[in-house]
């Protein structure tokens, strides 16, 4: 299979991202990072999560971040929508579109939402049919696809009836993400040809850590299947929250760079994007996660 001409980049930095930090992180610096990356010509952000700061304190203040962002047309500013009350929130907010989330491990979902897979998704069910009424999209969310820090190794096949699940329900876009970062390469590949024998190559995305130092691999890996959309965080943002030390998500600068040596499309501008990410990395006090801003900024 040959390689896609043109990839689009899901920049999840500012929700994934950023709920991972534990230092709180302003509206005005939210907003500016957002601003930042519409600068560098990110075709969709994912701006904030509509959940209660009870539970998840960095994602407070997320209708404020969407009040204040400058909205550019054509590009697509989302939020992650986990519950009825999170979605009415949300489209109060002036949100376009919302993602919802499930788990490929039992162990997983029982952990973080106390539920089954099963009855995760039958919550879903009311926030898809309302965004539907509404005009609002749904992009739909696999955790865990390559492994889970209390099962071990997922298989595929344990994969494929939720992504399914999610796009029967009317997610237009399903995104399999390996949440601890330990899948490889050959993995990958065997994870996209099983699952798209159930959803369309068209309508799946990929969402790698790089805890392992594997996610550039993986990209390549689900370029080869066809894939053509990928999730990832400028500067790396977001530490994997199960694995201690360890990195998150993988860099948009990192990806960009790769798909910009093969000759594939995004519209970014790489040298836009690096400022963005050590603009919010030095609000944060630290070195951008980049290894390509790192070299590109070093001396």
């Amino acid at each position: 299979m040959s390689l896609p001409k043109n990839v689009r980049l899901v920049e999840v930095g500012p929700r994934d991202g950023l709920q991972n930090e534990a230092q709180p992180i302003s509206v005005a610096d939210k907003v500016r990072l957002v601003d930042d990356l519409t600068d560098a010509g990110l075709a969709y952000i994912e701006v904030g999560s509509f959940v209660s700061p009870k539970w998840v304190p960095q994602m407070a203040g997320s209708a404020e971040v969407f009040a204040g962002i400058q909205q550019r047309a054509g590009v697509t500013y989302a939020a992650l929508a986990p519950n009825l009350r999170g979605f009415e929130d949300a489209l109060a907010a002036g949100v376009k579109e919302v993602a919802v989330f499930a788990a490929a491990s039992e162990a997983f979902s029982q952990r973080n939402i106390n539920c089954s897979i099963s009855d995760s998704l039958k919550r879903f069910e009311p926030i898809i049919e309302a965004a539907q009424a509404q005009g609002v999209r749904v992009r739909g969310y696999v955790s865990c696809v390559l492994g889970c820090p209390y099962e071990g190794r997922i298989s595929a096949e344990q994969v494929a009836p939720v992504a399914r699940a999610l796009h029967e329900m009317g997610c237009y876009e399903v995104s399999l993400g390996d949440t601890i970062g330990s899948g490889t390469a050959g993995d990958t590949r065997r994870l996209f040809e099983v699952v798209s024998r159930q959803v369309p190559r068209e309508q799946l995305a990929g969402h790698f850590h790089d805890t392992y130092g594997q996610a550039l691999a993986n990209v390549y890996a689900s370029l080869l299947e066809g894939i053509a959309v990928f999730d990832s965080s400028v500067a790396g943002l977001g530490g994997c929250p199960y694995a201690k030390g360890a990195t998150g998500n993988v860099a948009t600068e990192d990806v960009l760079y790769l798909l910009q040596g093969l000759g594939i499309e995004t519209g970014i501008d790489l040298d836009r994007l690096i400022a963005a990410g050590l603009r919010i990395s030095e609000v944060l006090g630290r070195a951008t996660g980049s290894r390509v801003a790192r070299a590109r900024s070093a001396g």
